[in-house]
């Protein structure tokens, strides 16, 4: 897995609408945090998306982009974006490739791990929380880039 001063794995990925996001799309602005989950439309994961999407303009108005990665299609994305009203993207990694050069796949390869990643326009990683079952380390992460805690 990642870790905190390693440089981020470049990829493009499918988002609910089918349209191609790269990681330079994504740090164009400033920073990213890309939190990747196990499933759409579970319990802890649909917590940790709506607890991001009432963040999600605090973020922006930062200049923070956000985006989650899982290995549902676009179509159940699309589903759960809708359901939940999520303003930021997310994309599809079904191959799991990217999921695989994070180093987030589950036990023997199987499923996902709950893990965020902030990542600076450089790429490297500034901060990283590994908490499967435990949103709150996730968004106490966000909370602590919001009131301007985090320096990278």
């Amino acid at each position: 897995m990642l870790d905190v001063g390693d440089t981020a794995p470049d990829f493009d990925l499918t988002n609910e609408e089918g349209v191609v996001v790269t990681l330079d799309d994504l740090l164009a602005e400033g920073l990213l945090v890309l939190y990747f989950y196990p499933a759409d439309f579970t319990s802890v994961c649909t917590t940790e998306a709506c607890e991001m999407r009432d963040r999600h303009d605090d973020l922006r108005a930062m200049s923070v982009n956000v985006v989650g990665v899982s290995p549902q299609g676009r179509s159940s994305h699309n589903r759960f974006r809708q359901r939940y009203d999520l303003p930021f993207p997310l994309l599809d990694d079904r191959q799991k490739k990217v999921i695989r050069a994070y180093g987030v796949n589950g036990p023997l390869g199987l499923g996902v791990r709950r893990v965020t990643f902030l990542i600076t326009p450089d790429k490297k990683i500034a901060r990283r929380v590994v908490a499967d079952f435990r949103v709150k380390q996730h968004i106490d992460l966000i909370d602590s880039v919001v009131e301007g805690l985090v320096g990278y």
